[in-house]
């Protein structure tokens, strides 16, 4: 029991101190050093969210296609120009045999001028579903989309970003395809369209400063959890009463209750939190408080999009505006209790695990409920494949069927959360960890260096 106490008081004493160290060098005097412990942890699998990842990738080039073919004058797009669209859609199959897996989508039909060159148009159910979509975009484009894009502006050092780094983010951000006149038409407070001086490139900046707007996610969060009645009867909100801000944490099987990792957490949560839309110039670029910084701002980023998940190439792009470092990946492997790493589909993507439970997101944008109707029609066509189209679900009634849609959804949250066990190294206070692969064949092995796609070989 005296031990127990001597231990304690010794924790104390040392908070104190550091904080009274931290007043006497300056705001981030004494967060300049580093003092986290570090736990090598390996990567463990988890085939839910590796299940979204291959669904949505679908998902994701049937909507790209499906624009595309709606933006084409004539309404057909020609097989001999889909070679171009194989990089951008991060297909594992060509794009020719996508668009014919899915007659419920897209229809075949011989082109007009050559009829031995096939041509694709939209078919009734993917026609009912860009109207869907469009008035979804409609509907958030002045205020939540602007608010998305504007956010990942304010966290820009410029404060303005060069569309060719945003449009690969446009989808995840719930963009409409025309976003950069479409919001620099309806809010010219906040979006300003310019060209760089240096190579004319077309950039994107902000208007002004929207101060309600240098708000994250996690200060949010943290507000609401203040001002719940549960929280004022047990303690009064106050600047010394207030709980820190913590990161939501959704460790892998096992490593919950791992003792080192519990500490290292605690010891991360208790370092300053730093917003992302402040100035962290001042920071030490090796320091933990830096690092933790770096997680703020991955957090938000991924945050802001409507699928709480996007791929590291997009992020690379953006890596020198937001004050990312150059192997910006170890954080993603360091901290698996925040992201989740994976290689589904021959590319790297990154998801923020609290934003999904049971196989769905927790907060479904309204654009995302649309998107997911694609999932029901796609796998339609699939099931009633040479029974006929008569047979096909095409009418609006029964395709928005949300007793429909949630027996397509059963395979998903069948397998959701299923990780498999992982190990730690019991090394500790080591920067560089390696990151291994479970004891299956079929896991994938992150290594925790990213000059894998260096060269860009990540499917954009």
């Amino acid at each position: 029991m005296i031990a127990m106490m001597l231990r304690r008081a010794s924790k104390t004493l040392g908070l104190l101190h550091r904080h009274h160290l931290q007043l006497q060098c300056g705001q981030w005097g004494w967060w300049s050093r580093r003092w986290l412990v570090k736990v090598r942890l390996k990567w463990v699998k988890n085939r839910g969210l590796d299940h979204i990842i291959d669904r949505d990738t679908d998902i994701k080039a049937a909507c790209l296609l499906k624009d595309a073919i709606a933006a084409a004058p004539s309404g057909l797009l020609p097989a001999r120009s889909l070679a171009q669209f194989q990089k951008n859609l991060g297909l594992t199959v060509p794009v020719l045999r996508f668009l014919r897996r899915y007659p419920t989508l897209f229809r075949e039909l011989p082109h007009p001028r050559f009829p031995s060159l096939p041509a694709f148009s939209l078919a009734p159910g993917a026609l009912l579903l860009h109207r869907r979509e469009s008035e979804a975009f409609q509907a958030t484009l002045r205020d939540d989309a602007a608010h998305r894009l504007a956010r990942l502006l304010m966290m820009a050092r410029s404060r303005s970003l060069p569309l060719s780094a945003i449009f690969p983010l446009r989808y995840d951000l719930g963009l409409p395809p025309d976003f950069p006149s479409a919001l620099a038409t309806a809010r010219p407070d906040l979006f300003r369209l310019s060209r760089r001086p240096t190579d004319g490139a077309s950039i994107l900046s902000l208007s002004s400063w929207p101060d309600h707007l240098a708000v994250s996610v996690l200060q949010l969060r943290h507000r609401d959890a203040l001002a719940q009645p549960s929280y004022r009867d047990f303690k009064k909100p106050s600047a010394s009463s207030a709980a820190p801000l913590a990161f939501p944490m959704r460790f892998p099987r096992g490593y919950g209750s791992m003792k080192k990792v519990k500490a290292w957490m605690e010891d991360f949560h208790h370092l300053p939190y730093v917003s992302p839309y402040e100035d962290a110039s001042g920071i030490d670029p090796d320091s933990d408080l830096m690092e933790k910084h770096v997680v703020g701002v991955l957090h938000e980023l991924l945050s802001l999009t409507i699928h709480k998940k996007t791929k590291r190439n997009y992020m690379r792009s953006l890596r020198e505006e937001l004050g990312l470092p150059h192997r910006f990946t170890r954080v993603f492997t360091r901290y698996p209790g925040i992201f989740y790493l994976s290689l589904k589909c021959k590319t790297t993507t990154v998801v923020l695990r609290e934003g999904y439970q049971m196989g769905k997101l927790v907060d479904p944008h309204p654009l995302s409920l649309v998107r997911d109707k694609f999932f029901y029609v796609m796998r339609t066509g699939l099931l009633y494949r040479g029974k006929g189209m008569t047979k096909l679900v095409l009418e609006e009634d029964d395709l928005f069927s949300q007793g429909n849609y949630r027996e397509e959804q059963k395979e998903q949250i069948a397998i959701d959360n299923e990780e498999q066990d992982g190990v730690y190294d019991d090394d500790v206070g080591v920067d560089d960890e390696n990151v291994g692969a479970s004891d299956n064949d079929d896991d994938e092995c992150y290594e925790l260096d990213d000059s894998d796609d260096e060269d860009g070989s990540d499917n954009g």
